[in-house]
């Protein structure tokens, strides 16, 4: 037996010295391998070689755990340790579930033994060992605790006592574990409830660990800081704090509120004490800030008002005032703006306590919290200014605080605070303020600082307002005196004046920035105050005397102009108290109309002038106050109507004083004002009279000639000549600018024109003509007769240059002009989301090429046509449905050679024309003009994009390595964007006839160009109301519409545009197919209807919001029509890796009526489950290695309670049912 025992040992001794030699010889191996992958002079060749050893050393090798402890070992370099942990970690990740018990415990003792003496002191060790250490113990715990490792608190608890390195581990495992299993939730829903529950059971010793850590660190770190020689202790401590505060703040966030309050509010006494240590205090400030901003029931955050208290707020605002003392450093500035944050946290709390109904009270504290918030409000940090704003709008608003003496108080400050926040400096690239310096730090350019301060500025617009609603007469008072003070002050225009002329201000001149920021303030104010105060209590003689000072204030600067115009425009209610002003005012604004910089005017008139951007808003800017004054007060303006009339007209007089815009925007005022005529034949005269001159241009035969022969049309504007001077010769240029002189009036009419909103005048004025069969009124407009005669060449005109686009037109086009059918730059920049031009071109003169102007004109052209159709319907109404033969003219002219039409064409005409014409069309016209138009458009748009998508996805798939793929400005990104962009047009279009929902408001507008909104919402509800229109059902009785219609919503869930697909989802696909539903669909139909959403989910399944609404569909699908078609689970069992019991489980439910109904929820989840290997993945989980963790026995099982009658009978013998009798 003794010689039997012995040989077993020698051969057990025997075998270990050969796994050892096997472990020795692979380790140096791996050694040079980790060695070759890091070495920077290392060939890609070795180094592939060397990656691919490894790889396959941690998927194959079965002596992975003792090679990975041995390269661990504190002898090795950090990068090999780092590699024998990762490979500790790789094990416990994807070969724990085959593990042998005895192996798993070896594996955790030397892993708990690595934490205990197997690493660096906390001062010398890498941070990058420390973080795979403590993963390698949570991937453990992820597996084993509570139920198979019940004691591992018990032993971080005994690691965390051997000394300050091991603490600092144990605070990282404690972190990555709240991490993992709440915060990213990255295990199994049974697991990660153990886990949760089991670490909320023990949560309040967890607490009190970390409490005690952190305490008994900080006093030492604190003790010793002072002694120099003591200083790498102190470091230790103060490292263990650091980690202490970072584990606190992944707990903060979700345990209880009661642990966070408790002991009289123990551990945000200790955050605040923190604030006042430099090395501890931003950990402190971030604590700090998620325990204010707990949400949860209001009685538990009660105990969170302590922070008003004497203590805690002597000592936010003492460490605030030394952060800022020192000077702008990172650090100190990064922990300023923390606290910020927890200052508005805190008038967060303030404000969702404090009500009407409850017992908490103003607290006493509530001016120093309001003086510690404006010092915020006035720091040089525009980013710190911004911080605070939403929290001033919560206190403004609120119902018990607004009516706070304190805050009250508070409200000429903060209006004065704005004052200076207003005004556009901090420009990262200047050093003209304070703020600059601030700016270096949280913008990476001044495109970056503009945009956010716009914001800032009408963050601040909007708190502004709510100020003032509570104190109107300070802010108009503040807003008076610093209007008179800008209107005294001399014009200083700084070192970089505008390029255009001397003495004159740029963008950034310290003049125009008051003023622009005066501007803004008194227009915030004055707005609110008429809104807040009675009529009797507006300061009348006051605003009156402010517009005097205005309107008698000359300038030669067109951005000063242009502020005064808007401080005209602001004050001009006063006008309606006094309207004798009235026409000062008219003469101020027709003074600007025709503004021009002296040294502009030099320019020889052969061509237009170019003017600078400044200029041309000053002139438009004057335009756009007339229309606004004559929309906004028309009975105001009513009795000056004559002088109007003769100014405008004597302005258009000039051919080329105005540019055509500007010309049809007056008109429009004149329109505004004639619809207060109340009279029809009054007002048709009008306009008849108003549009003679358009009327006889474009009636003439010769424009006739040009506007219906594409040939003809591309001589008279120019567009087959070749330029010799590019910016200076134009000789087409008048022949064009008529021709927009036409089209923008005839607009400008359609636009404005309107019967009295009142019926009775409507009816006394003539323009009531009859009533629908419905009883509703129907008026004539008292511009139709003229617009309709201008009709049959507007028609023309659209056929012409949609025959433009033709290829042997674009052949014909001059050599200069080539591109002159091409999208704007601007257009592009907008559809790619590349950034707007520098600032500075803001004063550049506008020197357009001539093939720029010709761009310009046909896009704009293009446009205002289809504007025209658009409005036409609701201006015109059934005078324009019933025009003869309309869907056939609309046919043969809008929709005419659409082949060749480019994407960026047929978007606008979709979204202006087609739209709005559908959209007001009475249903009566629905046969006659609505579904003849768009049965074929539907279809040959459905063709249209399949193809585009066809061919974006043949681009994709075959991957090639093309250098434009690089560039993104490259013509293919610019056509995929545009396809993106006519899909999502074409797709809401469809909506919008189809689709009505009940309580949801539709959302017409279409994303912004180059918006790919990728981020969506993560949980789509369908909205179960939305029911087909009446249109829709009309569209669907059709059957190639009906087809046209299906189809289309159904193949576009899989091209590659989420919006699109999100969208189409939830707002038509169902609604159209339920439609159809009780009809004899075809099985390969409905196979097809169901593949489609399955494919939907393949291409989409990695965006939330859209796997979400995929799934509910499908499921609809299924549930609705399986039970008559077989071929759906057909299609079901080619899904891959589905589960065929699992399937005939759901299908048996389903089948079986007599079955109780499972709730909705969980039938989803069921069908879910079976689909899940068709939903696609993101890119980085397609090829990532499943990790399965294993469900132990549940820790909480739930008892299913009998429903013997004896359970409902309590000790007593009562029954249950009496306790609620009364």
């Amino acid at each position: 037996m003794a010689a039997a025992a012995a040989v077993a040992a020698a051969a057990a001794a025997m075998a270990a010295a050969m796994v050892g030699e096997q472990v020795n010889s692979l380790c140096e191996q791996l050694v040079k391998a980790v060695t070759v992958i890091m070495d920077p002079a290392s060939t890609q060749r070795y180094r592939l070689e060397a990656l691919k050893f490894c790889e396959e050393f941690k998927e194959k090798c079965p002596i992975c755990v003792p090679c990975g402890l041995k390269l661990a070992e504190k002898t090795q370099t950090a990068i090999v340790r780092h590699f024998g942990l990762q490979i500790l970690e790789h094990v416990v990740k994807f070969r724990w579930n085959s593990m042998p018990r005895l192996e798993k415990v070896y594996l955790k003792n030397n892993v708990m033994g690595l934490i205990s003496s197997g690493t660096q002191s906390i001062l010398e060790e890498e941070s990058h060992i420390k973080d795979v250490l403590s993963r390698i113990v949570v991937e453990m715990i992820k597996r084993e605790w509570p139920q198979h490792w019940p004691d591992m608190l018990k032993e971080l608890d005994t690691l965390s006592k051997q000394g300050e390195t091991q603490t600092e581990l144990v605070m990282f495992i404690l972190l990555r574990l709240a991490e993992d299993v709440v915060t990213f939730q990255t295990l199994p829903t049974q697991r990660r409830r153990d886990i949760q529950q089991t670490l909320t059971q023990n949560m309040e010793k967890i607490f009190s660990f970390l409490l005690t850590t952190l305490q008994q660190n900080v006093n030492k770190y604190r003790r010793m800081k002072t002694d120099l020689t003591q200083e790498p202790k102190a470091q230790a401590n103060c490292r263990v704090g650091i980690a202490a505060l970072n584990t606190l703040a992944g707990y903060i966030d979700w345990v209880a509120l009661s642990h966070i309050t408790a002991d009289n509010c123990k551990l945000l006494e200790m955050l605040c004490l923190l604030l006042n240590e430099p090395e501890l205090q931003i950990g402190a400030a971030e604590c700090l800030l998620i325990a204010v901003s707990r949400k949860g029931k209001l009685e538990d955050r009660k105990p969170l008002m302590v922070l008003f208290g004497d203590v805690a707020m002597h000592y936010i605002l003492s460490a605030a005032q030394t952060a800022d003392g020192e000077g702008l450093v990172e650090k100190h500035y990064v922990f300023l703006k923390r606290l910020c944050q927890v200052l508005c946290a805190l008038g967060s709390q303030l404000c969702a306590l404090l009500g009407s109904d409850s017992d908490v009270e103003t607290p006493p504290n509530f001016g120093k919290y309001l003086d510690s918030f404006l010092a915020f409000t006035t720091h040089p940090s525009q980013f710190l200014r911004s911080s605070t704003q939403i929290t001033w709008g919560a206190l403004f608003r609120h119902e018990v605080l607004s009516r706070d003496p304190l805050l009250l108080g508070m409200i000429p400050k903060y209006l004065r605070a704005s004052m200076t926040n207003l005004v556009k400096v901090g420009f990262p690239s200047k050093s003209d303020s304070p703020s600059c310096e601030y700016s270096r730090f949280d913008f990476d350019s001044d495109e970056d600082f503009n945009a956010f301060f716009n914001s800032f500025r009408a963050q601040q617009g909007e708190v502004m307002r709510m100020a003032c609603r509570l104190d109107p007469r300070t802010g108009f008072q503040m807003a008076g005196e610093w209007l008179k003070y800008q209107l005294t002050t001399p014009v200083d225009t700084g070192p970089m004046n505008s390029k255009t002329g001397e003495g004159l201000c740029s963008i950034f001149s310290p003049s125009f920035v008051q003023w622009d920021a005066m501007t803004f303030f008194s227009e915030s104010v004055i707005s609110q105050m008429f809104r807040t105060l009675d009529k009797d209590e507006i300061p009348v003689n006051d605003g009156i005397d402010l517009l005097q000072l205005v309107l008698n204030f000359e300038t030669k600067d067109p951005l000063i102009l242009s502020c005064v115009l808007t401080n005209v425009s602001a004050l001009f209610p006063f006008v309606t108290y006094r309207p004798e002003y009235l026409p000062q005012v008219l003469s101020k604004l027709f003074a600007s109309v025709t503004f021009e910089v002296i040294e502009e005017s030099k320019f020889v008139m052969s061509v237009q002038a170019p003017r600078t951007r400044a200029v041309k808003n000053v002139r438009r800017h004057a335009c756009s106050s007339i229309i606004k004054m004559c929309r906004d007060y028309p009975q105001l303006v009513l009795p000056n109507f004559e002088v109007l009339y003769n100014h405008v007209k004597q302005l258009l007089s000039n051919e080329l004083l105005l540019t055509q815009m500007e010309k049809c925007a007056l008109m429009e005022a004149l329109v505004l004002i004639s619809n207060q005529f109340k009279d029809y034949e009054r007002q048709k005269a009008f306009l008849e009279e108003l549009m003679a001159p358009v009327a006889g241009l474009w009636l003439s035969p010769e424009m006739q000639r040009v506007l219906s022969d594409p040939e003809a049309f591309i001589s008279y504007v120019g567009a087959d000549n070749k330029i010799a001077d590019p910016i200076l010769e134009d000789p087409s240029g008048l022949n064009r600018s008529r021709i927009s002189f036409c089209v923008y009036t005839i607009l400008g009419v359609v636009k404005r024109a309107r019967w009295p909103a009142a019926p009775e005048e409507a009816k006394a004025g003539g323009f009531l003509v009859g009533y629908m069969p419905s009883g509703s009124p129907i008026y004539r407009n008292p511009c139709t007769e003229q617009v309709l005669k201008l009709l049959d060449n507007l028609l023309a005109l659209i056929r012409t240059h949609n025959n433009l686009y033709m290829p042997e037109m674009v052949a014909r086009l001059g050599e200069t002009f080539a591109k002159a059918l091409d999208m704007l730059e601007v257009e592009k920049n907008a559809i790619l989301g590349l950034p707007q031009p520098l600032l500075e071109l803001y004063d550049s003169p506008v020197y357009k090429t001539v093939l720029e102007r010709m761009q310009g004109f046909f896009c704009t052209l293009y446009d205002n046509c289809f504007h025209i159709l658009g409005n036409a319907g609701p201006s015109m109404q059934q005078d324009f449905y019933t025009v003869e033969g309309l869907a056939t003219q609309l046919l043969s002219s809008a929709f005419i050679n659409l082949n060749n039409i480019p994407d960026y064409r047929l978007r606008p005409m979709l979204r202006v024309f087609v739209k709005p014409l559908v959209l007001f069309c009475p249903s009566e016209y629905y046969e006659t003009l609505v579904c003849p138009m768009l049965g074929p458009l539907f279809t040959y748009l459905h063709m249209r994009l399949s193809q585009k998508w066809q061919v974006i996805n043949q681009r994709s798939m075959l991957c090639e390595d093309d250098a434009a793929d690089d560039n993104p400005e490259s013509q293919e990104m610019l056509e995929e964007q545009l396809v993106r962009l006519l899909t999502r047009e074409v797709m809401d279009l469809i909506t919008v006839c189809c689709v009505s929902k009940k309580g949801v408001e539709h959302n017409t507008a279409v994303a912004v160009d180059g918006d790919d909104d990728e981020a969506m919402a993560t949980e789509v509800t369908p909205p179960a109301s939305a029911e087909l229109t009446e249109l829709g059902k009309c569209l669907m009785t059709q059957e190639d519409v009906c087809t046209a219609l299906l189809i289309t919503a159904y193949t576009s869930l899989s091209w590659k545009d989420t919006l699109s697909c999100q969208r189409t989802t939830t707002q038509l696909c169902w609604p159209l197919l339920k439609q159809v539903l009780q009809g004899n669909l075809l099985p390969d139909a409905v196979s097809w209807f169901f593949a489609s959403v399955l494919k939907g989910l393949q291409t989409h399944g990695q965006h939330n919001g859209c796997m979400a609404a995929l799934v509910h569909l499908a499921f609809q699908i299924y549930e609705a029509l399986r039970p008559r078609y077989t071929e759906l689970k057909a299609v079901m069992e080619q899904i891959p890796d589905i589960q065929r019991d699992s399937l005939e489980q759901f299908d048996s439910k389903l089948l079986n009526p007599t079955l109780q109904k499972v709730a909705d929820k969980r039938r989803k989840d069921h069908f879910k489950r079976l689909i899940t290997g068709c939903i696609g993945k993101p890119l980085g989980e397609q090829f990532r290695k499943e990790v399965h963790i294993r469900n132990l026995p549940s820790l909480f099982k739930k008892v299913k309670p009998s429903l013997e009658p004896d359970v409902l009978e309590n000790e007593d013998g009562e029954t249950l049912t009496a306790l609620f009798e009364s």
